[in-house]
């Protein structure tokens, strides 16, 4: 674009509605100029809605994480405080396979 070029010119050339332009430009002066004064590229609004969604899932999913992180706290602390009743050796299994065997040969 040269000095003195019409902006209808250079729409024309473009293939673009000076309008589309006009909205480029403003867009360039409001989110260009921050950017360019943050040293930071600038990102296009799709993207800037992709990322705010993902942040979203991201953060619902540390709620559910954390909730569960509670109930799992509660639960642990539930059996700690609970008393223990002593299991004698060998009634862990009153069946051993032996016992099952001979009941099984005698029918």
């Amino acid at each position: 674009m040269q000095p003195g070029m019409s902006v209808s010119f250079v729409a024309r050339q473009a293939g673009v509605s000076p309008s589309q332009l006009f909205a480029w430009k403003r867009r360039m002066l409001e989110g260009g100029h921050a950017a360019v004064q943050a040293d930071e590229d600038v990102v296009g609004t799709s993207r800037v809605r992709d990322l705010e969604k993902r942040v979203r899932d991201l953060e619902r999913l540390l709620g559910r994480k954390t909730m569960e992180n509670e109930i799992l706290k509660e639960a642990l602390d539930v059996a700690r405080s609970s008393p223990r009743t002593p299991v004698a050796v060998g009634s862990a299994r009153p069946w051993s396979r032996s016992t099952s065997l001979t009941r099984q040969s005698a029918t």
